[in-house]
């Protein structure tokens, strides 16, 4: 296979591709990040996904390049990296004994060779007490997560359940990348 670039900075995914025993290297270019409200959660991943990784495949057109990106959704609303302590509480008291949905976007590109899809994992917090979201939020482990927590940290002890792929929670859908990407041998 052509040598692959992961688009990412994300610990996380770099993690899932060793995991996974992809050998990638990691090449990121500075993209805008501003969408159109009116695009669905689906959109906006799959939108994010494909520009961070076409940047990249410009500069690499021989090489095959994985972008991804993650969004929380609840009531139809984005929930993306808190700011600050205010908003990391607003968001996890939101999520609070809901259910909400993870999706993530993927485009891998090699030459002229693209393929997009998005993953969707509906996750349940228990009824969280303001002691309890304090207390997260005082790890510090939410403020670089969309919608304030990571389930493959910390966060872990938020969530009563999940229904579908674990992996896309925490930030890329690995077997179905994996899947994909033995596609562009």
């Amino acid at each position: 296979m052509n040598d692959i670039i992961l688009a990412s900075a994300s610990p996380r995914r770099k993690e899932l591709m060793t995991l996974a025993g992809i050998e990638f290297t990691v090449m990121t270019e500075p993209t805008d990040e501003t969408v159109d409200e009116n695009l669905t959660p689906e959109q906006t991943v799959v939108f994010l996904a494909r520009k961070k990784a076409s940047a990249v495949a410009v500069k690499e057109p021989h090489k095959t390049v994985v972008g991804a990106d993650t969004v929380v959704e609840i009531d139809g609303r984005i929930l993306g990296k808190p700011a600050d302590y205010d908003e990391a509480f607003r968001m996890l008291s939101q999520l609070s004994g809901r259910s909400h949905n993870v999706y993530t976007g993927v485009c891998i590109i090699c030459g002229d060779k693209e393929e997009v899809f998005c993953e969707k994992t509906e996750v349940t917090f228990f009824k969280l007490s303001d002691k309890e979201i304090d207390d997260y939020i005082k790890t510090g482990d939410c403020f670089d997560k969309a919608g304030a927590y990571g389930i493959q940290s910390r966060g872990c002890t938020l969530v009563k359940k999940i229904n579908g792929d674990y992996f896309n929670v925490v930030g890329l859908p690995i077997a179905e990348v994996v899947r994909r990407l033995a596609s562009f041998r």
